[in-house]
């Protein structure tokens, strides 16, 4: 089932070109914002947020 408006760390991961693996890490240390609903779900401003804090701009 896919929820509107939020993102699985798949989809994530595919969007970053990183691994799922390294997605759930950045979720633990709260790097990146993720609500758990059967599994971890990303809000899309969330994602914003998270490469916003990684860019030198």
């Amino acid at each position: 089932m896919l929820l509107k408006g939020y993102l699985t760390v798949r989809q994530v991961a595919k969007e970053l070109g990183l691994t799922e693996y390294r997605i759930r890490q950045l979720i633990r240390e709260k790097q990146i914002r993720a609500t758990k609903i059967g599994q971890w779900r990303i809000k899309p401003d969330d994602l914003k947020n998270f490469i916003k804090s990684r860019s030198n701009v």
